[in-house]
């Protein structure tokens, strides 16, 4: 679930630092093909299969903005983000996952600096997470998160804060960690924990070559046996991304790799659960191929 959130934060980071106050934002289309069941019951890989698809919109609408006189940047923007997933699934004895998943949520990002060397970034969202067949309250979740950002020098910021979900049905708070580091040349390497990291090289103003490993995943509200449940899908990808810089504003991406891990889970909404320890594994799938395109725009 925290995906979305942390996901529009990325491109608000990007968007703070050039100052843009017009609309940015990112269309990301992912595909993984058919892989086999993985039964949680004795590790074994069946015949079964499923395959993922999934589209992602984040957009970063300016609310306001001001500058210092050091030319620091203060602002305020609605954040407006979705995912819809879709699933098909074969040779199963009876229906095990959802065919469809939508994550949807709106929310406010405030940015600001502390003092000559410290930023602050804030969100807070609220947002539908269904599986589509029968949306309801309970499907209302809501999140938010606060960043301290270290300012070393241009080249070198470090962040940490917490991130607070009430995906669980009380609020947990889990770390949110951003490390941003380039040289004077051609090398960059990010991370933003936990979505994922990069290391890249920058063959030209229009193209670079960088080295990704992502961690995304989405959830959905349930009603088991009359009782509210939540159904988390986790996938980790790593690849090949080359980038290319169509324009001053549009830029568009292209990822090849690998799905190393996909799973679901299950639990009750109740944060006893989120830590104890578990019968079995969780239901997952087989490594597989991974393709994803993105679109990223930064209006003037």
């Amino acid at each position: 679930m925290k995906r979305n959130l942390l996901a529009a934060a990325s491109c608000l980071l990007g968007y703070w630092v050039t100052a843009q106050s017009g609309i940015s934002g990112e269309l990301k289309t992912e595909y993984i093909p058919f892989s086999n069941y993985i039964r949680p019951e004795d590790s074994t890989k069946t015949n079964s299969k499923s395959d993922f698809k999934r589209a992602d919109l984040n957009l970063s609408i300016p609310l306001s903005m001001k500058k210092d006189s050091s030319g620091r940047v203060k602002a305020w923007s609605l954040l407006l983000s979705g995912s819809y997933a879709k699933m098909k699934h074969k040779d199963y004895e009876k229906q095990l996952f959802p065919d469809q998943m939508l994550n949807a949520q709106v929310g406010i990002q405030h940015m600001r600096p502390l003092g000559k060397k410290w930023s602050m970034m804030m969100t807070a969202a609220v947002g539908v997470y269904t599986d589509l067949e029968q949306v309801s309250s309970d499907d209302i979740l809501g999140q938010g998160g606060i960043l301290f950002i270290r300012h070393f020098n241009p080249n070198l910021a470090l962040g940490a804060g917490p991130v607070l979900t009430t995906a669980f049905g009380v609020p947990m708070i889990l770390p949110w960690i951003y490390f941003d580091w380039k040289t004077n040349g051609k090398i960059k390497f990010n991370i933003n924990f936990p979505e994922g990291m990069e290391a890249g090289y920058l063959f030209s103003d229009k193209f670079a070559l960088k080295a990704v490993v992502n961690l995304s995943g989405m959830t959905v509200e349930r009603n088991k046996d009359g009782k509210s449940m939540l159904l988390g899908y986790q996938q980790i990808t790593a690849g090949i991304r080359p980038e290319l810089k169509l324009n001053d504003h549009l830029s568009l991406r292209l990822t090849g790799g690998t799905a190393l891990l996909r799973s679901f889970s299950e639990n009750d909404r109740k944060i006893k659960n989120i830590f104890k320890d578990k019968k079995m594994m969780d239901p997952k799938f087989a490594s597989s191929l991974y393709v994803a395109v993105s679109l990223r725009w930064n209006l003037p």
